[in-house]
This record gives C-alpha cells, sequence and structure tokens, in this order.
C-alpha cells in the first residue's frame, strides 16, 4: 500500500512582479534597455524596475541604458532633475551572468539600433508585437495606457518603498501615454495616476512639463504650418529636416486638435531617414497597422490605436527621390484610410510680414 506524502509539484508564482523576480534569480547583473530616443515611459519604467529589484537584491547590479537619444526637452528636463542614470547601450555591460530587460518595446520591431542580444525579460504595452523567441518571461498588455503602470502595479505587490523623485517619474511617464482625446488609457491607468499622485514631487513635475525649448524648435514649427496641407479628413505636413525626430511626433499632436483633420501624418528628414508620425481622433483605428501598411517594403512602423510611428532608410538623399517617395507615402497614405485622391489645399495661406517694430 502506497503512503500519500504531502508533496506538491512546483507552482510558478502567480503574481507577475514574482514571476519576473523569479527570471531574474540566476543573473548576477541586469541591464535594462528600451526603444531608441527613450520617452518618459520608458525612463520611468526603467527606474521603476530598478527599484523592483534593488528592493528584492540590494546587491544586485542594475545599469539603465540610453539606446539613441534624449531628443524632446522634456524628456532631457526629466533625466537631469530626477537625476536618473543612464549608460550608452553600447557601454552596458554584456556576457554571461547579465540578463537584459527590455520595457516600453520589443524585440525586432524596428525601434533599436541593435538586436544581437536576445532579452530575458519584456515589459511592454505596445500592440505591435515583435518577435519573442527565447524571451524567459513575458509581461504584455495592450490594454494598458502606459508600461509605466505595469511597473507601478510591481511596486505595490512588492510592496517597494516609493520615493517622491520614483512616484513623479512614473505619474508623468502615465501622464505622457494618455494625453489627448479619447484617452487611450483605463481603470489601472487612472489608478496608478491616483495613487503616485500624491507621493509625486509637484514643483519638479512643473519643471519637466516646461522646459525651455530652442529657437530651432520654432522654426520647424513655422516650416510645417506653412507645409501642411488638407486632403479630405486627412492632414498631412512635412517638417523639413529637423534638429531631432521626436518634434515630428510632438507636431503630429499639434495638429490632430484641428477641427478639419481627423487623420494627420507629420513627416520630416532626420539624419538619413524619413520619420513619420501618424495620429488619429477616433479609438478602434489601430494607427500602428496603417502605418506598418503605408511603409511595407520600405521602413518600419507601429505603436498604438491613436498613435504610431515609422522610418524608412534613405538609400537616396536627392530632393528628387525624396519628392517621389513623399508622394509614394500619400498615395498608399489614401489607400489605406480610403481618402480619395485629391490635389489638397494649403491649410493655411502665406502669412504677411511685418517691419520689425
Amino acid at each position: 500500500m502506497k503512503t500519500e506524502t504531502n508533496r506538491r509539484p512546483a507552482v510558478s508564482p502567480s503574481r507577475r512582479s514574482d514571476r519576473f523576480l523569479e527570471a531574474m534569480a540566476p543573473f548576477d547583473r541586469v541591464v535594462l534597455a528600451s526603444h531608441i530616443n527613450p520617452d518618459p515611459d520608458a525612463l520611468a519604467s526603467m527606474l521603476g524596475i530598478r527599484a523592483v529589484l534593488e528592493h528584492r537584491r540590494p546587491r544586485l547590479e542594475v545599469t539603465l541604458t540610453l539606446d539613441g537619444m534624449l531628443a524632446r526637452a522634456e524628456n532631457r528636463a526629466m533625466v537631469e532633475l530626477l537625476e536618473i542614470p543612464l549608460v550608452p547601450i553600447e557601454d552596458a555591460p554584456r556576457g554571461d551572468g547579465v540578463a537584459l530587460v527590455m520595457v516600453d518595446s520589443q524585440p525586432h520591431t524596428g525601434r533599436r539600433a541593435s538586436e544581437s542580444i536576445t532579452p530575458v525579460a519584456v515589459l511592454d504595452h505596445h500592440q505591435t508585437g515583435g518577435n519573442l523567441d527565447g524571451v524567459a518571461f513575458l509581461d504584455i498588455r495592450p490594454d494598458m495606457g502606459a508600461t509605466s503602470t505595469m511597473v507601478a502595479g510591481y511596486l505595490m505587490e512588492q510592496s517597494v518603498p516609493l520615493t517622491p523623485r520614483l512616484a513623479t517619474a512614473l505619474f508623468y511617464g502615465i501622464e505622457s501615454e494618455s494625453i489627448g482625446y479619447p484617452r487611450e488609457a483605463g481603470p489601472a491607468d487612472d489608478g496608478a495616476l491616483v495613487w503616485l499622485f500624491p507621493r509625486a514631487d509637484k514643483d519638479l513635475m512643473a519643471r519637466i512639463r516646461n522646459p525651455r525649448l530652442p529657437v530651432s524648435y520654432f522654426a520647424t514649427a513655422q516650416h510645417a504650418l506653412a507645409n501642411a496641407f488638407l486632403y479630405g479628413p486627412l492632414l498631412v505636413c512635412w517638417c523639413g529636416q529637423v534638429p531631432q525626430p521626436d518634434i515630428i511626433a510632438e507636431l503630429a499632436d499639434f495638429f490632430i486638435r484641428c477641427d478639419q483633420a481627423h487623420w494627420v501624418v507629420a513627416i520630416g528628414r532626420f539624419q538619413d531617414q524619413i520619420r513619420l508620425s501618424l495620429r488619429t481622433d477616433s479609438l478602434g483605428t489601430n494607427s500602428g497597422e496603417v502605418l506598418r501598411a503605408v511603409v511595407d517594403g520600405l521602413g518600419t512602423a507601429g505603436g498604438h490605436d491613436k498613435r504610431a510611428g515609422g522610418a524608412i532608410p534613405l538609400s537616396d538623399p536627392s530632393p528628387e527621390a525624396i519628392d517621389e517617395l513623399l508622394r509614394l507615402i500619400r498615395r498608399r497614405l489614401f489607400e489605406q484610410l480610403q481618402v480619395a485622391e485629391s490635389p489638397g489645399r494649403r491649410l493655411l495661406p502665406a502669412s504677411p510680414t511685418i517691419q520689425v517694430p
């Protein structure tokens, strides 16, 4: 007769944060990475994950990395004011005993400079999926408005002490992803904002939201306004050669408030690429997939329901080649958005100038 024992089969932890920590257990060092030119959500998510890891494993070496540049003035202010320690991705530790954790992005979506190392863990809220083969831990929730919301949940689950600077970073990370109307946010995002706001440093947050802007910012905005065209419900603006790539997304956010546009595509040249930002004022449109179809065979794209971004490498930087590429993009936009092809009209007439007062 066999006797019963009290032994039970091993059960994986039910909380996501526990499973994440379990995946990190074999490693002595962790490198946190995100997409190229990280935004506030990416920066805050890396900062929050570091807090979770260091709370549970105080001796663990955690490195936060920068892939690309801090383009927007708000992003630079966030890093400087919150003292976020970033190491260039190419200088980060690698090799045996090092785990790469990717936040706010996924492998092989065209949003990183290099895909030579497969991450051990991926935490993301984007709809555009990547190649996740070989990734040990996955937490991908497109129903979340921000990866920072997911990370805030990890902090709560693990009872991590929340400093004012960490609360400020996470609050701004969520806020920056959920602005605009209709909002791409849900109850979990709102709950995280309610939890974080009383703990955040309001003065620091105000300084991050309102950084000083260079003259080149206003020159690019002037160029885009002078070269904005309406094609029925679609507004397309050419931003020209831009000083930093994120200004194209900022201008798309600006133009979607136009009462004659339901779709906006802002396009500009940064270094050897054409960059695109797509916006719409409607939910359920899957902008990421729309833009992926537009740049199919030309470049890469992805994003959310209402917002998307893409890039096309320039094999021929001549003005004639760029003009032809812009015409192709416009034709594909018409096809994807089912907009009747038309010559279009300028959004604004030429502005008169006055003598210097």
